[in-house]
């Protein structure tokens, strides 16, 4: 295999998950309980014998860099290779943000440089997919390639939300459009790209546009050795609201596409010590995913419960995703909910109620299918009664919410 310098880009920030990125990066979001997003893209790294790994840091970093450690989860606390994490700092020319993700890498060339390695692997922090790279490097040797893309099929009603690949016969890419609005093709980038190391420093050197997919795939995929490496398993973008729930409420399908069981490509992850999860004697759970230290008394039905979830007795729990130490307390209701951590939830208190086609009226275009948001460590006060399309800010105390007992459909706080 290829010597491989494997980049994460884990610095955007990502307006479109609203409130559950108010506090951290997207990277950094729970997934499927006990897991953040950046777990899977690390785990590819280590189950494909990739072990030399930096991640690149920018928006909100905090949770991640608590997350991520010295990368023990991932056997990567090593001496030579294993994990960095690279923040962005101030240059000789005056910059410091990073302005895209052709930026994020060019901030780092020192570091690319110093590597004794053939190929640099340009990943996301923050897709849930699980993908052995060696034959995508395998690929990328063989036809003495510049740049090798991962691309796979999606629907043509989802296809501006991607960059757009066009493929000849022999697997040469003959356009790349970033989110076009008629796409030619259903082929969409993976965001996973493999450079020759000479020639991604060369790129990045001459040039100073800032983003891969916006700006420099486009222009030089007619003008170099780029190739298409076909992906057929499962992947998800999960930068949107809906993605990123209905990937949750995916895994409780009776066979889920994405197997988090599979113990020849394990998911590893930064675990808590938690005990087993407990089920009271008046606990109903009815298809749902459980996740260390959480305690069920009352109902919980197709729902994602985190570690350290506690249902109190008569309360009810209905296709919602709960984040880790979440309090759903005596009595009450949520229901097509994405609660965050630490949120404490009062007694008698009802989570998503009423109309589900009143559109949040702050952000119509993300919140607009009947979900409800709640942010990090907020208090709900008792007996009231939260609509549906409701985004609610992390960090609210109970004398933060209407007096009158009622947070209406598409309101925001």
């Amino acid at each position: 295999m290829l010597r491989t310098l494997a980049l994460i880009l884990a610095g955007g920030d990502s307006p479109a998950l609203s409130i559950l990125t108010a506090e951290r990066t997207e990277a950094a979001v729970p997934f499927a309980g006990k897991y953040r997003i950046i777990d899977f893209t690390l785990s590819n790294c280590i189950n494909s014998g990739i072990y030399n790994v930096g991640v690149l840091t920018q928006y909100r970093p905090r949770s991640l860099h608590a997350h991520l450690g010295v990368g023990r989860p991932w056997d990567l606390d090593r001496a030579h290779g294993g994990l960095r994490v690279l923040h962005p700092s101030p240059t000789p020319d005056g910059g410091g943000w990073q302005r895209g993700t052709a930026d994020a890498v060019r901030y780092n060339l020192d570091l690319i440089e110093d590597q004794q390695v053939d190929a640099v692997l340009l990943l996301a922090g923050d897709h849930i997919y699980k993908m052995d790279y060696r034959p995508l490097l395998e690929l990328h040797k063989e036809r003495e390639a510049d740049v090798t893309m991962a691309v796979r099929g999606v629907s043509p009603h989802e296809a501006r939300r991607y960059g757009i690949v066009a493929v000849g016969g022999d697997g040469r890419v003959d356009r790349f459009e970033e989110k076009p609005r008629r796409a030619q093709s259903n082929l969409a980038s993976m965001g996973i790209y493999v450079f020759r190391k000479q020639f991604l420093l060369d790129l990045l050197k001459n040039s100073r546009d800032n983003d891969f997919g916006r700006h420099i795939l486009p222009n030089i995929v007619t003008r170099c050795n780029a190739y298409a490496y076909h992906f057929q398993g499962y992947w998800a973008d999960v930068g949107t609201l809906q993605a990123f729930y209905e990937a949750n409420m995916a895994l409780l399908a009776e066979s889920p596409a994405l197997d988090l069981y599979d113990p020849e490509w394990v998911i590893h992850t930064a675990s808590t010590y938690r005990p087993g999860v407990e089920l009271g004697a008046t606990a109903q759970v009815e298809n749902a995913l459980l996740s260390d230290g959480a305690r069920v008394y009352g109902t919980v039905v197709r729902s994602v419960l985190s570690p350290g979830v506690y249902v109190a007795p008569g309360a009810i729990v209905r296709d919602s995703v709960i984040m880790g130490d979440a309090w759903i307390g005596e009595g009450a209701v949520v229901d097509r909910c994405i609660i965050d951590e630490e949120v404490r939830i009062s007694k008698g208190t009802v989570v998503g109620e009423g109309n589900a086609t009143t559109p949040n009226q702050q952000a119509p275009e993300r919140l607009n299918t009947g979900l409800t948001l709640i942010g990090t460590h907020t208090h709900v006060p008792e007996g009231l009664t939260i609509g549906r399309n409701v985004a609610i800010s992390p960090r609210l105390t109970a004398q933060a919410f209407p007096k009158n007992g009622t947070v209406p459909s598409g309101a925001t706080l």
